[in-house]
């Protein structure tokens, strides 16, 4: 439906769009929130740099790679080593508290509206800040859960127990083996719940939440609706970016909203209702409170 030609909006009116935004979250509108990897790299999950260098000094001086999303990839030669990077990792992406407010900020501004969180991000951020976790869809899963890697059964297991304890025992870079997890049901290994192909398990609580998210789209089909999309790539663009861009043709009441460093575009056809913010999506919340 749209042409190859997408609109990077001018930055020399940045205040006025910041101004556009405020009164727009002002307004009683609903929102949707579309947030992808650059909302966690702006709130500070950066796998690259000193963060990977604190946490992963060792794993580059002893397997020579320098970023974390591609020590998930190394081919360890065992399953004790393998959990014992994934467990150091998890703790880190997952558990530990983001090192800037950003998520924090977000719901302060959005608390008051009737609003909806669509995200590709995994590590949990969104419920860690205090959204209400019943207005949230992670569509590509959570650090935070195991599945079977078969995978033999549509169930999720929360992990942190387990993760913990691997952190806490392990030694030269490795877990004891009684510590590899293994499926309840058919003995396979376990893996993260995270969808990489099709043994993804989308469990009960994914279809809930698929549900609620189409049950508030279609509440809101024709309402004055934000879409409001943040650090979302182009990586998975059919997930979040697509879908908001047709909405908003879709709905001569919506707005659509994207805020990325390097990347706020959006197509020629609803250029006229769009505000792209090409800035740290950080400083860009800072602004609007």
């Amino acid at each position: 439906m749209f042409s190859k030609t997408l609109t990077k909006q001018s930055t020399k009116d940045y205040w006025d769009k910041i101004d556009q935004l405020k009164n727009l979250l002002h307004e009683e509108n609903a929102v949707v929130i579309g947030a992808g990897a650059g909302l966690s790299a702006s709130a500070g999950f950066e796998y690259t740099g000193e963060r990977f260098n604190k946490y992963f000094s060792d794993y580059k001086a002893k397997y020579g790679f320098n970023d974390m999303y591609y020590g998930g990839f190394y081919p360890y030669r065992t399953q004790e080593e393998f959990w014992a990077y994934w467990s150091r990792y998890i703790m880190v992406n997952r558990y530990m508290d983001a090192p800037k407010p950003v998520y924090s900020e977000l719901l302060s501004i959005v608390k008051d509206k009737d609003y909806f969180v669509l995200t590709t991000n995994v590590d949990h951020q969104f419920q860690k800040a205090g959204f209400d976790k019943k207005r949230l869809f992670y569509t590509q899963g959570d650090y935070g859960l195991f599945q079977c890697s078969k995978p033999c059964h549509d169930k999720t297991y929360d992990n942190e127990e387990i993760i913990k304890e691997m952190l806490k025992k392990q030694q030269d870079m490795k877990i004891p083996s009684e510590l590899i997890p293994k499926c309840p049901v058919c003995g396979e290994s376990m893996t993260m719940n995270l969808r990489s192909d099709d043994t993804f398990v989308q469990d009960k609580g994914w279809y809930q939440a698929a549900a609620r998210y189409e049950d508030f789209i279609k509440r809101n089909h024709s309402a004055k609706i934000l879409f409001l999309e943040l650090g979302v790539g182009a990586n998975t663009p059919i997930i979040i970016k697509y879908p908001f861009w047709q909405m908003t043709a879709e709905n001569k009441n919506a707005v659509y909203v994207c805020i990325n460093q390097g990347e706020a575009v959006c197509p020629a056809e609803i250029e006229k209702r769009s505000i792209c913010i090409n800035n740290d999506i950080g400083a860009v919340l800072k602004a609007l409170k």
